[in-house]
């Protein structure tokens, strides 16, 4: 039987081939039968690039899940898909269009649209690339969009049925105005971040001449929208003012003082300019007392009609000059250094306007009762549990949800306005009006929030609002795996959709992740110049350590740093496992198949403990991916193929496949082949392609990897005896060769042993651990000895459990040749350590030295440190014996 690996894993040749028979093979798809369901739906990347670390995480830890339970015979639906992301995407494209010198007007609406399309079929075919080069297992057949035809279908019906119930609305309200990308923006569109300004007072004088009020602001160029001066009820400095009215500076128009419980009586002078127009809760002021709305800031930014001689200037160089107009006219009472929380675009960072609009809303109240109790009842989980709290936060504090947006790219609002004034909503286009008979019909001409449609994407992926065989099998999903940065965007919507439209929750469990950050624990962006393309990754290295890269750093909700240290361990990894299985499939060439039991007399010791701690390992990984703890089921796979695997069995393997007799050696293959094969089924959730490559030379049955079956623990294999003794004779394997290691012995020569055992058991125990002492410490002869008179002299000594181990040096070693050469040792490593100290003690180079180089230099200095005190004890060991 030829069984054979390359001598070096090459992953390029490796993971293109399996990944083109897996699609073949169909082994990714859905079937529809009678199995138990899994289903998941992928987070969909947006159609505006290529994907970032954070999606690499995001589809590792999908893919983890979705293989394992396949693997555990359940019928597994993993749903892909990309989003359209309105602004986003809009954006981009007209960037690109600039640089031709063009604008989405020179183009008109249709024309802009078709190059937005070729746009996305562009990225879209790019990400979908990119997925599959990373080894994700979508059911590809099922591919979605979230503006194709089905979507767009489920997005109309949700419209017109929220409309119909209503809970979707007109309203003239303050929005979130993005400038730049000339849009309304949701609240939680807009990010805020704190900001140095200032607070300007400003003088009203009341227009009776009895005074003045002084009100205070951040935002100067609002006064001139100002249509009243609040105070609060109670307050007693102002009760004298009721009916009163004050001249608005620089404008020289009259409006009133008006009383409202809003103000707090404590913040500044207690008074406040009142803004409808442009202020929320100015606005809610405003409707209380019949306040006029003035709109002096515009779409764009810049300063309205209504600003006077201001107009046309931007917002900012109006704030400017009219705090320079209003010193001049002797107006400012005081300005004073203020910091305070500014809003931004969360897509292109321009400062937010607030500005009075006509806009479409969600009524949320009604929809976010069932989503809190759904999540408070347990129905929906989060992992982990504490962002469950973040969670209901939001939902219980829930503002309505602007749900238009002023662009071309997107759902557009199935809503027509006649001439006559009526509104028509519709799920199709209405051939005339039902009030008047007209058929001059318009469209609004606003696009769905990108969010709108997101929100659908567990069931209208599935086929909803028809009743399909997927939707019947497969909703509700399974687990939900996203980061943290996205519960209110997307998570909570979701879930109160699935709620209103299916009855059911979409998810069972989300398992929220952090960010994948630089290997200085920063945000990775464009501005920093530390983001890191996964494909790069990829092409370096190889998807497989990638993965084990990402999963290995992850623990649920917290955050990770990624690092090319952490890459070159796991692509380190991946050689030790290729490694050990071409020296196991070079040993196999006369392999026949052997029934293994407990009970048969040529397992050895070495068998005996690798099967027992396979059924352990089994039994980890599997209850931790059961639990979500990814990373830590990966570690369990890492410590234990490194470790108890590769660097102890195979080497006591080959005791038996060199010397032993034709039953042993055929005993010993048939353990390395089911060790070998239970292990990369473990670990082909984690490393898909190096699994499938290796596992498919194995003397086993199955035509791929991915639909065996997933391992369960052999527990007739379990043998806590094997692992006591096993211990014992790692722990004096290890000692004899750090005894040989500390008088600097070659690999070749043996070095004989004496080992006082304490009782029966252990003398036993190292008799039959006589031959791994032997091949693996270079130990020979093995002197065991029950009762020892007297000690050896002139021996080197370790102390393990159950036994003292001596090494006498005579013969393998001349005492005054190496006392010699630790001595010259020692002296080195004085004067590096001497060296280190003065430079860590001048103060420039601390100062100046980047602090890379500082921390790499006092790493050195605590090393030279450890290995002089090493080298200390081993001369004072050897003088003693002299």
């Amino acid at each position: 039987m030829a069984l054979d690996l390359p001598k070096v894993y090459d992953p390029h040749k490796v993971e293109s081939k399996w990944y083109e028979n897996w699609l073949e093979g169909g082994y990714f798809e859905a079937k529809g039968d009678d199995r138990k369901k899994f289903s998941i739906v992928i987070p969909p990347p947006n159609v505006t690039g290529s994907l970032h670390m954070g999606h690499a995480l995001d589809n590792t830890l999908q893919d983890i899940l979705i293989r394992y339970k396949r693997m555990n015979n359940y019928d597994t639906l993993w749903m892909p898909g990309t989003d359209h992301a309105g602004i986003a995407t809009q954006t981009v494209v007209e960037a690109h269009l600039a640089e031709e010198g063009q604008n989405k007007y020179d183009l008109g609406r249709e024309k802009f649209l078709d190059k937005v399309w070729d746009w996305k079929e562009e990225y879209h075919d790019r990400i979908r690339g990119q997925l599959q080069k990373l080894g994700v297992s979508c059911d590809w057949s099922r591919e979605r969009f979230t503006m194709d035809e089905g979507c767009n279908k489920a997005v109309k019906e949700v419209f017109v049925s929220l409309y119909e119930k209503g809970l979707i609305y007109q309203g003239s309200y303050i929005i979130n105005w993005c400038p730049n990308c000339n849009t309304a923006l949701s609240d939680i569109e807009v990010e805020h971040s704190d900001e140095e300004g200032d607070l300007t007072h400003i003088k009203y004088p009341l227009t009776d001449g009895s005074g003045e009020i002084i009100v205070a602001t951040t935002r100067v160029e609002t006064m001139l929208g100002d249509t009243g001066v609040a105070v609060n009820p109670t307050d007693e400095r102002y009760k004298h003012l009721e009916g009163k009215k004050v001249k608005l500076p620089i404008v020289e128009k009259e409006i009133p003082i008006i009383f409202d419980e809003y103000v707090d009586p404590e913040f500044g002078s207690g008074a406040v300019k009142v803004t409808p127009a442009h202020d929320p809760n100015d606005f809610d002021m405003g409707e209380r007392h019949n306040l006029e709305k003035v709109d002096v800031i515009a779409k764009d930014g810049k300063m309205t009609q209504e600003a006077g001689k201001f107009a046309g200037m931007d917002r900012f160089e109006c704030r400017k000059a009219l705090k320079e107009e209003l010193k001049k006219e002797g107006y400012i009472a005081d300005i004073e250094d203020y910091s305070h929380a500014v809003g931004h675009c969360q897509r292109c960072d321009t400062v937010v306007e607030p500005l009075h609009s006509t806009q479409w809303f969600v009524k949320m109240k009604p929809l976010a009762e069932p989503a809190i109790n759904v999540v408070e009842e347990g129905k929906t989980e989060f992992v982990p549990d504490r962002f469950k709290k973040i969670y209901l936060n939001w939902m219980e504090n829930i503002r309505d949800w602007c749900i238009s947006r002023q662009l071309w790219w997107g759902h557009r609002i199935p809503a027509w306005y006649c001439e006559c004034g009526k509104t028509i909503v519709s799920r199709e286009e209405p051939g005339e009006c039902p009030d008047c008979g007209g058929n001059n019909l318009e469209q609004d001409p606003d696009v769905l929030d990108t969010w709108f449609s997101s929100a659908l994407w567990p069931f209208s992926t599935m086929g909803w609002p028809e009743d399909t065989d997927d939707l019947r099998k497969f909703y509700p999903t399974d687990v939900l795996v996203t980061g943290y940065d996205i519960i209110f965007f997307w998570v909570a919507r979701m879930i109160f959709s699935g709620l209103e439209f299916m009855g059911e929750t979409p998810f069972r469990k989300v398992l929220i992740h952090g960010l994948v950050r630089d290997a200085h624990g920063r945000k990775m962006s464009k501005s920093l110049g530390n983001g890191i393309d996964p494909l790069d990754v990829i092409d370096e290295y190889g998807a497989d350590t990638l993965r084990f890269t990402l999963v290995t750093g992850n623990t649920p909700g917290n955050d990770m740093r990624f690092s090319y240290d952490r890459v070159e361990a796991s692509r380190n990894f991946a050689n030790k496992i290729w490694n050990a299985s071409r020296f196991a499939l070079m040993n196999l060439e006369d392999f026949e198949k052997r029934e293994l039991t407990p009970d048969n007399e040529n397992l050895t010791l070495a068998d005996r403990w690798i099967l027992s701690q396979l059924g352990e390992v089994i039994d980890k990984v599997t209850t931790l991916i059961d639990k979500f703890e990814l990373g830590e089921a990966a570690q369990e796979l890492y410590e234990f193929i490194w470790t108890q695997f590769c660097d102890w069995y195979i080497e006591m393997a080959k005791i038996k496949l060199y010397n032993g007799t034709s039953e042993e050696k055929a005993i010993t293959q048939n353990v390395l082949v089911k060790v070998l094969d239970e292990l990369l089924r473990l670990l082909h959730p984690f490393m898909p392609f190096i699994s499938e490559e290796i596992w498919n030379k194995l003397p086993v049955e199955g035509e791929s990897i991915m639909i065996s079956s997933w391992p369960t623990k052999p527990s007739e294999f379990e043998d806590k005896t094997s692992k006591v003794k096993m211990e014992q004779l790692m722990e004096a394997i290890r000692a004899v060769r750090n005894l040989r290691r500390e008088i600097n012995l070659p690999p070749a020569k043996e070095s004989p042993i004496i080992v006082h055992v304490s009782g029966e058991e252990d003398h036993n125990n190292f008799e039959d651990g006589r031959v791994y002492l032997e091949n693996l410490a270079g130990a020979k002869p093995v002197d065991l000895v029950k009762d020892l008179q007297d000690k050896p002299q002139k021996a080197l000594t370790a102390v393990v459990r159950g036994a003292e181990i001596y090494m006498p040096l005579e013969g393998l070693i001349n005492l005054d040749e190496e006392i010699e050469r630790l001595e010259k040792q020692y002296n080195e490593l004085s004067d590096e350590v001497s060296r280190v100290e003065n430079k860590l003690s001048n103060e420039n180079f601390i100062n100046k030295a980047p602090k890379d180089v500082v921390d790499k230099e006092r790493e050195k200095g605590k090393d030279y440190k450890e290995r002089l005190e090493k080298v200390k004890d081993r001369l004072e060991s050897l003088k003693a014996m002299k």
